[in-house]
Parts: structure tokens; sequence; C-alpha cells
């Protein structure tokens, strides 16, 4: 496949997608998890890539946070599945590799910043910048392309559980953090950057009830004042390169098929022109969470016509059941073509055809160094805050001793969100926070890693 790199971008897109069968584009428009071409051992089998990918894939979803291998043998991974891609399919269209990083790239060895939450507190827009460069240089480092962050939501509701994952209540602060976010994780040329996803497009942060994906009741003008405020200024200031939808219904319609809000309101007056990501099974929770789609073929109708690009975090509606969708003439084929040239779009913009490969020998130089690591520390102390002194502050000069007391006293667990890779991967693999319990995991992820992606400012008696 040769596509001209002196064309003009949209030449290069159109001149690809005009040599692409129905099977090769629909495979542009999902995500395929990394474990699926591995083995008990994490080590990539040629037979399942070779089922996995025979027409090419839009998106890896998460090798780091996935696979739980050190950085270098994630730079090898990415190197392996992109080598498979380009040598072993017919067009040889490279991946984007996906992560996650609102609280600091979720790798091992990565560096742990504060939840986005705490990053608010700091009330720091430069500060924010400059950790978003550190994720942008440790997952460039390991072969990523594109993060699941940064939240957007303005979150109202003190009792929704994912309060931690947003920069707070107040949209003019939100929409100043999150351009700064999105400004130093995609740097001025994407070729260079990390593609930024904002989330959850709309009113995430007000659910029924503080449940999450419950519905939310908002009136057109709170909606325009309140929550979309972070989303204009991502666009129009930051040119953010993507925009996942959120999970919940507004007005009984969920987010996931609404064309009025994903096309109407995002693309048409908005002005977004970058690809959007389903949340995670967004288009499965059509048919068995939602119950608007009464099968497979009809929730990915649904999902491509209010303008869901990329099926996210596996392939499975947006294959068999779309292409069926096509041949039955109940999808139009342009709207197809519209989606993976998005998609397309932004492979050529990150450099993709270019530079597929990354410096394995170098991931572990790059990946929390001492500076990166005073950075976080640095963030940490900011994000302090003191909500009442009665008193006891300061603390007197010829103090020797200070017992901390409590059930969490000594409990390290507590003070990592679900974004920070030791909690995301005790809770994804197994699920049970007791550091105690016997799990194949537990030396991995609670003893080792916990201590290694700790601010240096954070210590503990016994540890």
């Amino acid at each position: 496949m040769a596509i001209l790199s002196n064309q003009s971008l949209d030449g290069r897109v159109n001149e690809l997608l005009s040599q692409m069968t129905l099977d090769e584009k629909l495979a542009q428009l999902g995500g395929m998890w990394v474990t699926e071409m591995l083995d008990d051992e994490r080590l990539f089998v040629m037979a399942k890539a070779q089922a996995a990918l025979q027409y090419g894939i839009g998106h890896i979803s998460r090798i780091s946070a996935a696979a739980m291998l050190p950085s270098d043998k994630v730079a090898e991974m990415a190197n392996t599945i992109q080598k498979f891609l380009i040598e072993r399919t017919r067009l040889g269209i490279p991946a984007i590799i996906h992560e996650e990083s609102c609280a600091g790239f979720m790798a091992l060895g990565a560096t742990t910043f504060p939840q986005a939450i705490g990053l608010a507190s700091t009330w720091e827009p430069d500060l924010v910048y400059e950790m978003a460069k550190v994720i942008r240089i440790q997952m460039r480092a390991v072969g990523a392309h594109q993060t699941l962050a940064p939240s957007l939501d303005v979150a109202r509701d003190p009792r929704w559980g994912r309060i931690e994952e947003t920069f707070g209540e107040d949209p003019y602060l939100v929409s100043r953090l999150g351009v700064a976010y999105i400004t130093g994780i995609q740097s001025e040329d994407l070729r260079y950057g990390i593609a930024a996803t904002g989330k959850h497009f709309a009113g995430h942060g007000w659910p029924e009830g503080g449940r999450n994906w419950g519905p939310v009741h908002i009136a057109d003008r709170e909606l325009r004042e309140v929550f979309l405020p972070p989303f204009w200024a991502a666009i129009k200031e930051a040119r953010i390169a993507s925009i996942m939808n959120a999970y919940h219904e507004m007005d009984g319609v969920p987010c996931g098929s609404s064309k009025e809000l994903m096309v109407d309101l995002l693309r048409d007056e908005m002005g977004f022109e970058g690809a959007v990501v389903s949340d995670y099974f967004t288009i499965d929770a059509l048919v068995n969470y939602h119950r608007v789609a009464t099968d497979k073929q009809e929730a990915a109708r649904l999902g491509i016509e209010a303008g869901i690009d990329i099926e996210l975090p596996k392939w499975n509606y947006y294959c068999d059941p779309l292409r069926q969708a096509v041949e039955d003439g109940t999808v139009d084929i342009d709207l197809i073509d519209v989606s993976v040239a998005r998609v397309l779009r932004m492979k050529f913009q990150l450099g993709l055809f270019e530079n597929p490969f990354v410096d394995e020998g170098k991931a572990l130089q790059i990946l929390n160094t001492p500076m990166q690591r005073a950075l976080s520390l640095e963030a940490a102390e900011k994000s302090i805050v003191l909500l009442k002194n009665d008193g006891l502050l300061p603390l007197p000069s010829n103090l020797d001793t200070i017992a901390v007391i409590g059930p969490s006293a000594d409990n390290i667990r507590v003070l990592l969100g679900d974004y920070h890779y030791p909690a995301h991967q005790e809770g994804l693999f197994y699920g049970d926070t007791n550091i105690d319990a016997p799990n194949p995991l537990h030396n991995v992820i609670v003893k080792m890693d916990i201590r290694d992606h700790l601010p240096q400012s954070v210590s503990v008696l016994g540890m």
C-alpha cells in the first residue's frame, strides 16, 4: 500500500478509503483487547492475531493496563502488533493504541499523580499542563497514541461515585484545567502527541440519585450554561482530537444513540470535527441496559447514526451486525465512510504511517524519572486542602512524634483512586480490596506496585 506523503491530509484519507472493502472499513470502527492476542503467559500468539486482526483494526485497547507488563515489554508488544498489521494485513494500516491517564499514565512503572479532584484543588492550570506533558512522553515511549482522558464532567452530586475523576463542580475551573490537560498531552503537533478524549458527553456529572449510569434531568439552558462550557473550551481552544459519549439517558434517550446530542449539537452546532469513541460497551448497553434496541443489528444502526465512530473496547456490534445492516440497506454506506475517514485522519495526524514503531530500549529510561516523580510530589503537596483548623495547627517546633490514628492510618490502598494503576488492576482482575486476601495477583499488584507508584511524599510504617 502506498499513500503518498506529499498529498494533502484529505487526499491521503480519500485514497486509502477508496481501496478498502466493507470488511476492512468496519474493522477500523472497532477496538480489540490486547489480551485476545496473548496466551496465559502474556505472550503474543500469531494464530490468535490472525483470527482477530485479519482485516486490520481501529484500536488496540490498553496494552499497559490489561497486559500487566513492564514498560519495555509493553513497547515490544506494541511493536509486535503494529508489525503484524503492517506486514500481514492487505492494506497494512497501523492501529491506534489507547490507554487511560486520568491520574497519570495507568501503567506499571509510570508516574502516579493525584486524582483529578486533587489536581483541581491546586488551582494551577500550569501544573496540570506540566503533568500532561509527562503523561504524553511516557505514553509515546511505550507506543500508545490516545488517552481516554480528561474528564470534562461538571460534578454536581456528591453521591456520585466518580467525583474523583472530575475537576469539580465549577464549569470555569473544569474548562481551564481541561484545556491545560489537553494542550499538554496533545502538544502542538499530534505526530508527537497523544490524542486526548474529552468525556463524558454530556451532563454525566449529575445522575439521578447520584447513581452512575442513572438518567440525567437537565434543562436546556442549564446544560448549555453549566455542563457544556468545558467541552466548548476543549473544542474551540484546545482543538481536542476525540470525544467520548456518556452512558446515561437524557430525556429518555441514551447519549450513545442520540443523534440530537452527538450529531446536531456536538458536531453541527459546536463544530467538533474529530472522532467520537464509545464509552466502553455503550453499543451493547443499547440492547442490554437501556433496551432501546432489540438486537445487535439495531444497536449498531443506532450507534452509527448517532455519530459513534468507534466501538470500544471490543469490536462486537460494528462487525457482522453492522455489515448486515449495510447489506440490508438499513444503514447507508456513506455513514460508514464518514466514520472510517475520521479514524484514518486521526491515524495520519498521529504519524502512525510514518512512525508506527517505538524504541523498546528507551522505555524503562523514560518512565518515572526523578524529575517526573518530583512533579508528582509537588502536585500531591499542592492538592492538600485544610477543611478546618481547630487550633491544632501550626504544630509546635519541638514536637518529636505524631500519632496518626484510625482504621486507615497505615493503609496505602485508600490513597489510590480507581484510575491509579495498582487499584485498577486490583479491582479489574480479582475485585477484592482486602490486602490480606489470597489471590494470584496479590504479590504483583498490592505489595509491589502500590509502593512503586506512590508519590515520594508518602511513606507508611512497616512497608
